[in-house]
């Protein structure tokens, strides 16, 4: 807003007169041909003054003519809009073209810029028509009259939208009456007509900024009923703007208000802002808690627990492992988490060994720092049937060789990893634990997820650069990376699969509090054996890897005492932990490393 805003409530009174003469110690009058030095090189200053104020090049004034006179005849409605006609007499014919910039943009307080729309400009030479083109710039209006030749006048005739601001309780005209011209003007007669009378009337003159007074500014007497305006000369470039505040039940505001872009107004904080903001967070939460009640949530499983596995006393002091039904390691780890890993297709292998299907054979070191080294030898025929899973898992591995090192595992098994995930997905699905296979609902829900994500991001951009509603975009990228968090969830497990979590919980309880030393006398590594493969998956391997070598009563070497795992001819039971923790890790890393 200008300074001539703020010194308004100086001006009171429905027919008040402001008329302040006071002499311009620069230029009282514009004579090119007397002018002397020193009044040259003080207009040279003012004006590079008023460069440095507003960062732009001075308006260059034309010496070989002047407006003698500008009158500017005004008709302000009840509706805020100005009906504007100029009127310019020159000193000599006219410059043959004749333009005039209207500033249409102005800063008032904090980010506000008031904005002025200039409409309809025709114009006049000498009574007959002339050419107007118009060029509306993001700041300014010019009008330029290419066919003005000849003696004048020279009459503009337009309409001003936004020429009255609420202020305070007030609605102020303030319009420039003089702007945007490269020409010397003597002198500047304003007159406004209005619904009614002005609360007061102020005017300010000179370079852009200036808080000058004008010569006149009243109303309300004999010779000015209506707001009136006198000023003059003025060099090229400078201004004069009328001010007269109006009661709003005369004159209604027609301002246009734009806002410059800041930080501050981008994330208002205003009680709309605000509110927008608690809505969306509160509404988006409530949102993913049901989306995830209603397709992230297992289905209920009621008391139902399918075991997979217990402990089964068989004597005083002694109990043993006893597996239910076809659900293996590779099931086990997938249900649980819902993902197939690599510790679930090593585990399987491990089960593979102890079923009989595979045998682990740990070979000899060749230097005492060299790197562990095994074979996996497919043994045909085991002591139960393969799943599709399973089966796929022994081809991989063996590639129908009899024999295959660890080392040789990464180049067979990386073509065949997504295969085998496909393959234990589909078995999940078609024992009934999932409705559909998890990766594919998970994925889903992510693509979902990462996509709205986006959305959010570009809306939050939107939101930034052209609203004060910043934070609400911020809170809409909360709530969707709430979903990408959530979206990983929404793989859920059919009754059943309720179920067998239920039992896989209850066995991992088991596996890792069950004692270790009540296997039945004489067959410790067989049952010791066939529970380990299940406590890579659910935790306490350690444990019963510590039970297998409490089970060793000798000292001789135990390279074959295990039917599943064998190893170097001095290698003894005390060493499966650490033969077998360097054998999960190795073909984890190995078979699933790129």
């Amino acid at each position: 807003m200008s300074p001539a805003c703020d010194t308004l409530s100086a001006v009171t009174g429905p027919t008040s007169e402001v008329s302040t003469v006071q002499p311009k110690p620069i230029v009282q009058r514009f004579q090119t041909a007397s002018v002397s030095r020193r009044v040259w090189a003080v207009l040279a200053a003012v004006l590079l003054t008023a460069v440095a104020l507003v960062g732009v090049s001075p308006a260059t004034a034309r010496a070989d003519i002047q407006v003698a006179e500008l009158v500017v005849q005004g008709e302000l409605g009840a509706d805020g809009m100005l009906a504007v006609t100029e009127t310019y007499t020159f000193t000599g014919d006219l410059p043959g073209s004749f333009v005039k910039k209207f500033h249409t943009r102005e800063n008032g307080i904090g980010d506000v810029q008031y904005v002025q729309q200039i409409e309809g400009v025709t114009a006049t030479v000498a009574g007959r028509p002339a050419t107007v083109q118009t060029s509306v710039g993001a700041d300014t209006t010019t009008v330029t009259v290419s066919d003005a030749a000849g003696p004048g006048p020279l009459v503009l005739t337009y309409t001003v939208r936004g020429a009255v601001r609420a202020v305070g309780q007030d609605n102020v005209f303030q319009y420039q009456v003089l702007q945007g011209l490269d020409l010397v003007v003597q002198k500047v007669t304003a007159i406004v007509s209005a619904p009614a009378p002005a609360r007061g009337i102020s005017c300010y003159a000179g370079a852009p900024n200036s808080t000058g007074a004008c010569s006149l500014a009243a109303q309300g007497t004999f010779d000015n009923p209506s707001p009136t305006w006198e000023d003059g000369p003025r060099g090229a470039g400078e201004q004069v703007t009328a001010i007269a505040p109006f009661d709003p039940a005369d004159v209604a505001a027609s301002a246009i208000i734009d806002h410059r872009w800041s930080l501050g107004r981008a994330f208002g904080v205003g009680p709309a802002e605000l509110l927008g903001t608690v809505a969306v967070l509160l509404i988006g939460g409530a949102l993913l808690w049901v989306l995830h009640r209603r397709a992230g949530r297992d289905a209920s499983a009621g008391d139902q627990r399918e075991l997979v596995g217990e402990f089964a006393p068989v004597g005083e002091g002694e109990s043993e492992f006893r597996h239910f039904g076809t659900v293996r390691p590779g099931h086990v780890g997938t249900v649980s988490d819902e993902r197939v890993d690599p510790i679930d297709i090593t585990a399987s292998l491990v089960d593979l060994a102890v079923r009989g299907h595979l045998l682990i054979t740990e070979l000899p070191r060749e230097r005492a720092f060299a790197p562990a080294e095994w074979t996996i030898t497919a043994r045909g025929a085991g002591s139960d049937d393969l799943s599709p899973f399973e089966e796929k898992l022994i081809a991989a591995v063996t590639s129908g060789e009899e024999d295959t090192t660890v080392s040789k595992l990464a180049p067979r098994v990386h073509a065949h990893v997504a295969e085998l995930q496909d393959a234990l997905y589909d078995e999940v699905v078609e024992r009934g634990w999932y409705e559909r296979r998890p990766d594919a609902t998970r994925n889903k829900w992510v693509t979902l997820a990462l996509g709205a994500l986006m959305v959010a991001v570009v809306g939050t951009g939107a939101l930034v650069a052209f609203t004060s509603f910043g934070l609400l975009g911020l809170a809409l990228v909360a709530v969707c990376l709430g979903l990408v968090f959530v979206a990983q969830e929404m793989p859920a497990r059919t009754a059943g699969g309720a179920a067998l979590l239920a039992g896989l919980r209850h066995l991992s309880e088991e596996l890792r509090f069950h004692a270790t030393d009540e296997m039945p006398k004489g067959r410790e590594l067989e049952e010791l054996s066939e529970l380990l493969p299940y406590a890579i998956v659910l935790g306490g391997v350690d444990r019963w890897l510590d039970a297998i070598v409490a089970a060793d009563g000798d000292d001789d070497p135990d390279s074959t005492d295990l039917d599943w795992y064998h190893g170097p001819d001095d290698w003894h039971l005390q060493d499966l932990p650490d033969s077998l923790r360097n054998f999960v890790t190795t073909v984890s890393g190995s078979m699933f490393s790129r």
